[in-house]
C-alpha cells in the first residue's frame, strides 16, 4: 500500500493508472477509522481495480467553535486498517498542501445547504464541497464512496456532481451501527460512559417514527413524525437536540403537514451529549 502526501505524486499515480486502464474507487475520510469506513473500502474493492482512501481532516468544514483541533487522529492505526482491507494507496496531505499560500477558490452548492446541518453549522458544506471537488480532481476516481449516515452531505454532493458534471459515480452505502444501534462515528470516542449509554436514543427515536410511518399511514405527517422522535429524546436528559427533522428527501424542506401520497421522507436529527454532537438519519420509502 502506497502512502502519498503530495498532490503532485497523487496526480502522477492517477496518470499511471489511467494509462494502464485501471478503474479507481475513492473513499474520502477524515481518519480515525471505524468499520463504517472499512465497509466503504471493501465495497470499492469489489467494484474497482484499485481503491484510494484519503485521510484529511479538512479545516474548511469546521467552524471557529468546533472540534478541529481535538478531532481524533491516529494515522498508524488507520494505515494498518486500510492495508488490511486491500486499499492500494492512501492520500494523506497536509492542510498547506491542499490549501497553499494564495489559495482563494471554493465550490458552493445552494438551496439544500441552508437547512439542517447547514443552518446549524454555517459554512460547513462550502468546506465539504470544496475539498471533495479537489479530491475528485486530484485522484481521478471513477467512483466515490460515502455513507448514508451523513445524509445531507450525500444529497449536497449528489447535486454538486450532477450540476458540475463530474465524470464519476457517487456510491452511497448503508449506515453501519454498533450492536445497540448507535451509528458508528469517529466522534463516539468523545462520549463519557454515561453519554455512550444514552446515545442509542437517537436510533430508538428514528425507529419510533419509522414504526408510526409503517403502522399508521394516516399519521404520515411532518408534525407526527417529529413528535414521535421528540418523545423518545425527551426521556434522555443527557441529550440536547439541535434539530429533529422530517423532510422531503430531495429538497430537505420540512413537511409542515401531511406527506404527499407516494412520497418518502428523510428523518434526521443532531443531538448534543456534553460537547459531543452526534447526527443520525433514516430514509422512509414512499410506497405503500
Amino acid at each position: 500500500m502506497q502512502l502519498i502526501t503530495t498532490v503532485e505524486e497523487m496526480a502522477a499515480r492517477r496518470e499511471e493508472w489511467r494509462a494502464a486502464g485501471k478503474t479507481v474507487g475513492l473513499v474520502p475520510t477524515m481518519g480515525y477509522l471505524h468499520q463504517g469506513h472499512l465497509s466503504l473500502a471493501e465495497r470499492s474493492r469489489q467494484e474497482n481495480d484499485l481503491t484510494v482512501a484519503s485521510i484529511f481532516v479538512n479545516p474548511l468544514q469546521f467552524g471557529p467553535k468546533e472540534d478541529f483541533g481535538r478531532y481524533p487522529r491516529d494515522l498508524d492505526r488507520d494505515l494498518k486498517l486500510l492495508e488490511s482491507v486491500g486499499v492500494a494507496a492512501v492520500f494523506h496531505p497536509e492542510p498547506s498542501e491542499m490549501y497553499p499560500p494564495g489559495f482563494d477558490a471554493s465550490v458552493e452548492v445552494g438551496g439544500i445547504t441552508g437547512v439542517l446541518e447547514g443552518a446549524a453549522r454555517p459554512g460547513h458544506f462550502k468546506g465539504v464541497t470544496t475539498v471533495v471537488a479537489k479530491l475528485f480532481n486530484i485522484v481521478g476516481a471513477r467512483r466515490a464512496y460515502f455513507g448514508q449516515k451523513d445524509a445531507q452531505q450525500v444529497a449536497v454532493l449528489r447535486k454538486m456532481v450532477r450540476d458540475l458534471n463530474f465524470p464519476l459515480q457517487l456510491v452511497v452505502c448503508p449506515t453501519m451501527r454498533e450492536p445497540d444501534g448507535l451509528a458508528m462515528s469517529s466522534r463516539n470516542v468523545y462520549l463519557s460512559p454515561e453519554e455512550r449509554q444514552a446515545a442509542p436514543a437517537l436510533y430508538r427515536a428514528l425507529q419510533a417514527a419509522a414504526q408510526l410511518w409503517q403502522e399508521r399511514p394516516d399519521e404520515r405527517s411532518g408534525p407526527a413524525l417529529r413528535a414521535a422522535m421528540e418523545n423518545v429524546l425527551a426521556g434522555v436528559p443527557l441529550g440536547k437536540a439541535d434539530y429533529v427533522s422530517a423532510a422531503d428527501p430531495l429538497t430537505l424542506q420540512e413537511y409542515a403537514g401531511a406527506v404527499p401520497p407516494g412520497q418518502g421522507a428523510l428523518l434526521s436529527m443532531a443531538v448534543r451529549f456534553g460537547s459531543t454532537r452526534l447526527i443520525d438519519n433514516m430514509p422512509l420509502e414512499g410506497a405503500g
